[in-house]
């Protein structure tokens, strides 16, 4: 499946904000084509899998916070739905 440009931007915030040693921006739309929340783009709900040494010590909390932040307007404005996995390496 092409990336649409929401996954793309994701990509390359998250790229940018933490330089992952793994990151997936998983699309997860078509899952719930139809459901509330589905805008017809294509892109309304992904997994971000991200892992970092910028999580090492860093409640799982915070760092959802920290994942969001630098996501800034695109869960709630563009994207509706986003569930975040943060790893920090050898987790």
């Amino acid at each position: 499946m092409k990336k649409g440009p929401a996954q793309l931007e994701m990509e390359a915030l998250l790229t940018a904000a933490f330089a992952p040693s793994r990151l997936a921006v998983i699309n997860d739309s078509a899952k719930h084509h139809g459901h509330s929340g589905d805008d017809g783009s294509g892109e309304s709900h992904f997994t971000v899998e991200i892992e970092s040494v910028v999580f090492a010590g860093v409640n799982r909390v915070m760092r959802q916070r920290m994942v969001n932040k630098a996501l800034g307007n695109i869960p709630g404005d563009r994207v509706h739905a986003l569930a975040i996995k943060v790893t920090a390496p050898d987790e």
